[in-house]
């Protein structure tokens, strides 16, 4: 039976970036996928990361910076682009982004193995 979900859950990120998570752990409890709609103000960014899930990441609207290795990857609106897992990347934006992130298995915030000291 199909299961509308008629209402994101909202889920609390520093720097002003907002996540409205649609499917995933907290909002219906999948383990296996979570999708969730961002939005990212100018000059927000995170640190790097080494997850352990593959992120496939759409821009709505906007530009969305994926830094990789020594290279850079800038995504625009209509655009999309893919981290696989194992991959040490960072997300960040100097004039703003709305984007749609996929990630498989679900997001968890133990499973993004984030670099607090970069």
């Amino acid at each position: 039976m199909p299961h509308l979900i008629a209402k994101p859950v909202s889920i609390p990120v520093p720097g002003g970036k907002s996540i409205e998570e649609f499917v995933g752990l907290p909002s219906t409890g999948d383990t296996g996928v979570s999708v969730a709609v961002m939005v990212a103000p100018a000059g927000w960014d995170e640190p790097f990361q080494t997850p352990t899930f593959d992120e496939f990441t759409v821009v709505l609207e906007g530009e969305l910076l994926v830094d990789h290795g020594d290279e850079t990857s800038a995504v625009v609106a209509g655009q999309a682009i893919i981290t696989r897992a194992g991959e040490r990347i960072r997300y960040r934006t100097d004039s703003g982004a709305r984007y749609v992130a996929v990630c498989l298995p679900a997001f968890a915030p133990e499973q993004a193995h984030r670099d607090e000291s970069s």
